[in-house]
């Protein structure tokens, strides 16, 4: 079969012969490098202690939509770490409860700001109340302040679709972008900080169906790389986290599994990357998990989430049905 292949090409062979080993050292070398990277983010680097010192880079943690999910996850280690946070997010009560809950656990001094992100006249108020205050670590945005679709939607479809498409603007884009510039002047002065976005691993591939929460996801992704090209050299890191399902209210997942951690065991994961990475899916098994949907074509990702549609709008008629 070979001499009947180098026949056929014949003074081209040795050309076609030369590009093969190109290529296949090209393709072990991309191999090599996620092999080293994935062990260097998820387990030497940690293990090692690469991981950053949240501490050093400031006394204060600014942690918004933090009363839920992921967010909480993120206030709670954070203070398990000794410092000091300013909670934020909509509901007045939920803060105080749980700001009371981190000063006795943890022995650390809280403040809470009940602000409502899909507003945009709140940041005038919020840097005031932050004034003073020496942040050196902030976290938050979309997957805990954000907004998500009820359901995978066509959008045009969309329920009272231009003040959802302006709320998750407002929310997933312009909360991240506001909260940076508040926060991050003050870190430069210092020359440290770590400005921890999480985006989504939607940001990872165009999701039809879910196209408006998908772009958002992009954006903030891309921002947040492009600044740490901009101010890494200042001593800030910015880390652009990227988690798939967690266990959460927003994910509508109550029990986890090995693809889909509890927020406590995903906030550990992805605290231990910073300093390591600035671009992280912040556990080791979303990690396999996106690199394998990167590859997958549009058409199955299309057809998966129009049945993720379909057995949601079912869900959504039964519950109704029982309601009558």
């Amino acid at each position: 079969m070979a001499s009947v292949v180098q026949s056929y090409l014949g003074v081209y062979s040795d050309c076609f012969s030369v590009l093969g080993v190109l290529a296949t050292a090209y393709v072990a070398l991309k191999i090599f490098r996620w092999e080293y990277n994935f062990l260097k983010e998820h387990f030497l680097g940690p293990a090692l202690g690469l991981s950053a010192n949240v501490k050093k880079a400031g006394p204060w943690a600014v942690v918004t939509g933090c009363t839920d999910g992921i967010g909480k996850a993120y206030a709670e280690q954070l203070a398990k770490k000794g410092l000091n946070i300013v909670l934020m997010s909509r509901t007045q009560s939920k803060l105080d409860d749980l700001a009371r809950d981190l000063e006795s656990r943890f022995h650390i001094q809280t403040r809470v700001i009940a602000v409502d992100f899909t507003q945009t006249e709140i940041y005038s108020r919020i840097e005031r109340e932050l004034q003073g205050l020496e942040i050196g670590t902030r976290s938050g945005a979309v997957n805990n302040v954000g907004m998500a679709y009820e359901l995978p939607e066509y959008f045009f479809n969309i329920p009272n679709r231009e003040k959802m498409v302006k709320d998750m603007l407002n929310c997933n884009m312009l909360s991240m972008v506001m909260m940076t510039s508040i926060v991050t002047p003050g870190m430069i002065e210092r020359g440290r900080g770590n400005v921890i976005n999480i985006a989504s691993s939607a940001a990872e591939r165009p999701l039809p169906l879910l196209a408006l929460y998908s772009a958002s996801k992009v954006f903030m992704d891309y921002l947040t790389k492009a600044l740490q090209i901009e101010y890494g050299s200042k001593g800030i890191t910015f880390q652009s986290v990227r988690p798939n399902f967690v266990a959460t209210k927003l994910s509508g997942i109550r029990r986890s599994n090995p693809f889909c951690p509890y927020p406590d065991q995903y906030v550990r994961a992805a605290l231990a990357t910073l300093g390591i990475t600035n671009s992280t899916n912040g556990y080791f098994m979303h990690t396999i998990q996106s690199t394998i949907t990167v590859l997958l074509p549009d058409f199955v990702v299309f057809n998966f989430l129009k049945s993720a549609r379909k057995g949601a709008l079912k869900r959504i008629e039964r519950k109704k049905a029982k309601e009558n």
